[in-house]
């Protein structure tokens, strides 16, 4: 994969994650800061984007999303537990549930 190749993924991925939580947000806003692990300030940004600006955004080199799973644990839960998928997910979502958002500083 060349440069812009890359490049041109992660727009994709930008523009796909930023469409996305737009529409999670005016569905659901919490449920969709839970899940996006949005605080107040970054979901309002995102829920008040144009669709020029959702490009604009998009159009940078640098990922807008990020993993919110730091910890071996919810990753472990996340991937190996194939018989009771839906407890482990479970139990991943109370583990992730009890840290805090992410701040943008």
């Amino acid at each position: 994969m060349n440069t812009t190749d890359m490049y041109n993924e992660i727009k994709e991925l930008n523009l796909a994650y930023l469409m996305l939580a737009q529409q999670m947000l005016r569905e659901d806003r919490e449920t969709a800061m839970f899940r996006l692990g949005l605080g107040e300030e970054i979901a309002s940004i995102i829920g008040r984007l144009t669709p020029g600006q959702l490009l604009k955004m998009a159009a940078t080199d640098m990922l807008l999303c990020r993993f919110r799973f730091d910890d071996s644990l919810i990753l472990d839960l996340l991937s190996n537990h194939q018989r009771d998928l839906g407890t482990a997910h479970l139990h991943a979502a109370i583990l992730a549930a009890g840290k805090p958002v992410e701040a943008l500083a």
